[in-house]
């Protein structure tokens, strides 16, 4: 898909659909807008007819049966004193909903001088972009859909917008790669699989690889992550990709929880935990290996990136967890393990130690890591949990950017007696009120206190249940813009 910008009015524009975005109150000025394209009385009928006002979300469609452009779908962005970025993200999605079949060239027309022009550009492009990816790998028989060729933002300066619109496409198909792997079912996307997928953006992109078997991370003792791994046939694979610029003023980490199936364990998931969705909770993995594909491509000059997921599956055999198992984790602590249905946090805990000890500035770990999160916040706001307000506020900025939903959550140090154990030195999860708190300390006890460290929690908003502005029905990709957009800034602080 091919975007750009187009310095033109409407009326000099050509192509197969337009979506045309209306801000609430100026209906009459929209219709002698677009009175070239179609009459004046007509459009007037019709946005009484359909009760459209421009409200946020609203949307109508007029077919054009004389000229080039053969549909003009109009959106509401509600009042402009209101309208935000966010506005224009959805209204693109909604639109480019409704283009399918109407040919492969697309414009669209929003009031742009209401924000920084580049900006604007990358939001709805990545909305347009995002919105119409369908996943059709694993259907006998489809019909692949009319694909669009390109989409031009129309009364945009080129110029000013050139350099950012060209990184939409490789952000995208970071977004798709990881939603890709999020939906791959269980017996195909397996931890063999997942490093095969890592030795492939490896060698496509030219990123460092190291993949530890099993033996390497005994030597290593992750007894943690290992412990959760040996319920499973299928053996684990802890993997480290790195991208290294010429000159390095930043050293950042990224981990991704990397349970390719989640069974619960002994405390197997029943009832509404939705153990058949379980694929998903390698989410975190899928986004860190996403970002990983994106900064390959855009390749930041000042910040060397490090991707680490410890993959494998939770299942259960004659070598499983048992609850009441003392594990030992690679930094030494010993674990009493009262739920093996906490095993996201163990695998973590031997991934945070293996970080620290590349003396990172910053360590971010994304992860579907509790039922909690999702209860405090809901589908469309990831948990943010750190001790650094710098981080904090870079990761929020970044979020906002991307139009990902992040809130700050709070690392009360009182919860930590809900994780203390008699027999060890912590227990893998605490009691029921506060649980996503108690996990983020948990992990805390694995990061040295003296580099920056954030954990976000994805469990509710890297699957979605209905279409949701430009994440259609299931895996959403999130997190891939957020870490590419932090990268970003970081890049140009240490310009």
């Amino acid at each position: 898909m091919q975007i750009s910008a187009v310095s033109k009015e409407i009326n000099e524009w050509s192509g197969s659909v337009l979506i045309a975005g209306v801000l609430e109150g100026t209906i009459e000025s929209q219709t002698n807008l677009f009175k070239t394209l179609i009459k004046d009385d007509f459009l007037s009928k019709r946005f009484n007819d359909e009760k459209f006002e421009g409200k946020k979300s609203q949307k109508f469609s007029i077919e054009l049966i004389e000229g080039e452009i053969k549909k003009v779908i109009f959106v509401g962005l509600g009042k402009a004193e209101t309208l935000q970025i966010n506005d224009l993200r959805k209204a693109a999605a909604i639109g480019a909903r409704q283009v399918s079949g109407y040919g492969r060239k697309l414009g669209i027309f929003f009031p742009w001088d209401a924000f920084e022009p580049s900006s604007a550009a990358c939001a709805v492009g990545e909305a347009v972009r995002l919105s119409s990816i369908k996943d059709l790998r694993f259907k006998s028989e489809s019909k692949k859909p009319t694909s669009l060729d390109e989409v031009e933002l129309i009364g945009l300066d080129t110029n000013t917008t050139k350099s950012d619109i060209a990184e939409i496409n490789p952000i995208c198909d970071g977004v798709k790669f990881a939603r890709e792997l999020v939906s791959a079912p269980p017996n195909v996307l397996t931890p063999y699989q997942m490093a095969k997928e890592a030795e492939k953006l490896a060698n496509d992109f030219d990123l460092d690889l190291k993949i530890l078997d099993k033996k390497e991370c005994e030597d290593q003792g992750m007894g943690a992550y290992l412990a959760v791994a040996k319920g499973s046939d299928l053996k684990p694979y802890f993997i480290h990709l790195k991208y290294s610029p010429k000159t390095v003023k930043n050293k950042v980490v990224l981990i991704g929880k990397g349970l390719t199936f989640d069974s619960g364990g002994y405390n197997l998931k029943v009832g509404a935990s939705q153990i058949e969705k379980m694929k998903y909770d390698m989410g975190g993995s899928a986004a860190v290996l996403g970002t990983a594909r994106v900064i390959a491509e855009l390749k930041p000059s000042y910040t060397e990136v490090h991707f680490i997921v410890a993959a494998c599956e939770n299942m259960i055999n004659g070598s499983a967890l048992h609850p009441g198992d003392i594990i030992k984790a690679s930094n030494g602590k010993t674990i009493e393990v009262n739920n093996t249905d906490a095993e996201g946090r163990l695998t973590l805990a031997d991934a945070l130690v293996y970080a620290c000890k590349l003396k990172p500035d910053a360590i971010v770990d994304l992860a579907t890591l509790t039922g909690a999160c999702v209860i405090a916040l809901g589908d469309e706001i990831a948990g943010l949990w750190t001790d650094n307000d710098q981080l904090s506020e870079q990761l929020t900025k970044a979020a906002g950017k991307a139009g990902e939903g992040i809130w700050r959550m709070p690392m009360q140090d009182s919860y930590k007696s809900g994780i203390k154990s008699s027999i060890a030195d912590l227990q893998n999860t605490g009691p029921r009120p506060g649980g996503s708190i108690t996990a983020a300390l948990f992990l805390k006890e694995f990061v040295n206190s003296s580099i920056p460290w954030a954990h976000i929690d994805i469990a509710g908003t890297c699957w979605t249940e209905k279409d949701r502005d430009i994440n259609p029905k299931g895996a959403t990709g999130y997190g891939v813009r957020t870490l590419v957009n932090w990268i970003k800034e970081l890049n140009l602080n240490a310009n």
